[in-house]
C-alpha cells in the first residue's frame, strides 16, 4: 500500500479477483471526511469485518443500522470523562504492580520484554474495568485467569476465535450470579452495561447483546492500548532528546498516587510525545468501509456495494499535510502548529459516529503509564531482531521488544 499511494497518489482502486470487483483506496483528508463524517450514512463496515465478528460478535465494533445506534447510545455515558475519573485508582495500581516488576528484573539484571508486559498490562486494566472483583472470584475458582488467552495467544485465528468465544460462558454466569444477588454493588463496566436502558422502551441490552458488548470492550480496549504504548517506548527509546525532555516535565510535575486526567492532559511534551507515536503507528491502522449508494471520492465515481479502505498510517504520513512525516517530531502537536494540517489528516481513533468510544479511557491509560514509569525509569531498546511491522487488525511489532532498564 506504500508502493502503491507513491505511484499512484490519493485515490486509486485495486481490482479483487476474489470478490470480482474494485477496492476503492482513499488518502485525501476531505475525502476520509466525506465517508465517515458528511456522508457516512452512505457507508457500512467494509471488508475485514467478517473476521472480526467471528471473535467479538455484535459489538458496537462490527454491528450496524438500529442495533449500533441503540447499543452505542446506551453506551456512551459510561465512557464520559467523570466516569473514567473513577478507575484513576485501578489504573494506578496496575502500573504501580507494573513497577514492582520492573524492579525486579532491574536487580536481576534481565531485560524486559515490553510487547509481553504492555499487553499483560492492558489486558489487566481492561478486565479489572469490566468484571472490578468478580475477576479475583473468577481467578480463584477457576486457578487462574481465563481471560488470559488473550495475550498468551498472539495469532488471530479460527482455533483463537473458538477459544475466545468459549469463554462467554463464564460472563453469562457472572451476569446470572449479579442477577440473583442484586443488593451486591458493583463499581465496573459490566454493571452499567447491566443497567443501561433503552431510551424509546426502557428495556435493558439483550443477554447475547450483553455478552458482545463485554468481549469486545475486552479485545478492543486491550489490544489497541497495548499496540500504541509498545510503538511509544521504542520511538522515545530511538530519540534521547525527546526522552529526557519527557523525563525532565515528569520530574517537575508533582508525584501523585492517582493523577486525575486534567493533570496529565496538562503535561504537554507527554501529551505531544503520545500523539506523535500514535500518529506514526496507529494501532487501528486501516478503516473499511462499504458503499451502499454510489459516490465520488477524490473526483472519481465509486459505484453502490464497493469497499474502501482508509489507509490511516498514510493518512498519517501524507507528504502534502506532514513536513518530515516519516520522523518523529512531538512538537508538531503543540498548539501552536494545529493549524498547520486539516483536521482530518489526524485521527488515531477515526472519526465521526463511529469513533473509537474508549478514546479517553485509552489516552488516560497511556499517560498514566508514562507518569508513573518514566519517572522510575529509562527504557533502552535491546535488538535481538529485526523490527517488522505486523499489519494485521493492528499495528503491531512482528516480535516483541526488549528493553533494558535503566534507573534514574
Amino acid at each position: 500500500m506504500i508502493e502503491l499511494f507513491a505511484r499512484h497518489g490519493d485515490t486509486y482502486r485495486v481490482f479483487v479477483p476474489a470478490r470480482g470487483s474494485y477496492t476503492y483506496v482513499i488518502h485525501h483528508p476531505d475525502d476520509v471526511k466525506r465517508v465517515l463524517v458528511g456522508n457516512h450514512r452512505n457507508y457500512t463496515k467494509g471488508v475485514g469485518l467478517d473476521r472480526v465478528r467471528i471473535l467479538l460478535g455484535k459489538g458496537i465494533m462490527t454491528s450496524e443500522g438500529e442495533l449500533w445506534k441503540r447499543q452505542r447510545y446506551m453506551m456512551q455515558p459510561f465512557f464520559h470523562r467523570r466516569v473514567i475519573a473513577q478507575f484513576a485508582g485501578l489504573v494506578a495500581q496496575a502500573n504501580d504492580r507494573f513497577l514492582e516488576r520492573c524492579a525486579g528484573l532491574a536487580a536481576r539484571g534481565e531485560l524486559l520484554n515490553l510487547t509481553d508486559e504492555m499487553s499483560e498490562l492492558t489486558l489487566g486494566i481492561v478486565l479489572r474495568s469490566i468484571f472490578g472483583r468478580d475477576l479475583d472470584r473468577l481467578t480463584q475458582q477457576l486457578g487462574g485467569n481465563p481471560f488470559e488467552v488473550v495475550t498468551r495467544e498472539p495469532a488471530r485465528d479460527l482455533q483463537f476465535a473458538f477459544r475466545f468465544r468459549s469463554l462467554t460462558k463464564l460472563v453469562a454466569q457472572l451476569i446470572a450470579r449479579r442477577r440473583s444477588e442484586p443488593a451486591e454493588e458493583h463499581f465496573d463496566y459490566l454493571a452499567m452495561l447491566m443497567s443501561a436502558r433503552d431510551k424509546d422502551s426502557g428495556a435493558p441490552m439483550g443477554e447475547r447483546e450483553l455478552i458482545d458488548e463485554i468481549m469486545t470492550l475486552i479485545v478492543a480496549g486491550h489490544e489497541t492500548t497495548a499496540s500504541g504504548l509498545n510503538w511509544t517506548w521504542y520511538l522515545l527509546s530511538q530519540h534521547p532528546q525527546a526522552a529526557a525532555r519527557l523525563h525532565a516535565e515528569l520530574d517537575a510535575a508533582p508525584e501523585l498516587p492517582a493523577p486525575e486526567l486534567a493533570r496529565l492532559e496538562a503535561l504537554a511534551w507527554t501529551n505531544q510525545v503520545v500523539s506523535e507515536a500514535l500518529r506514526l503507528y496507529p494501532p487501528g491502522w486501516l478503516l473499511s468501509r462499504r458503499a451502499i449508494e454510489a459516490d465520488v471520492l477524490g473526483g472519481y465515481p465509486v459505484p453502490a456495494g464497493a469497499n474502501v479502505l482508509l489507509p490511516l498510517y498514510l493518512l498519517h504520513r501524507h507528504p502534502r499535510f506532514w513536513k518530515d512525516p516519516e520522523s518523529f517530531r512531538p512538537e508538531r502537536f503543540a498548539s501552536e502548529h494545529e493549524a498547520e494540517r486539516p483536521r482530518f489528516a489526524y485521527m488515531p481513533f477515526a472519526a465521526g459516529p463511529r469513533h473509537c468510544i474508549g478514546e479517553t479511557f485509552a489516552l488516560y491509560e497511556m499517560l498514566m503509564h508514562l507518569y508513573k514509569v518514566a519517572r522510575h525509569y529509562r527504557l533502552v531498546y535491546v535488538p535481538d531482531k529485526p523490527l517488522e511491522l505486523e499489519a494485521q487488525i493492528n499495528l503491531r511489532t512482528r516480535h516483541p521488544l526488549h528493553m533494558r532498564l535503566e534507573a534514574r
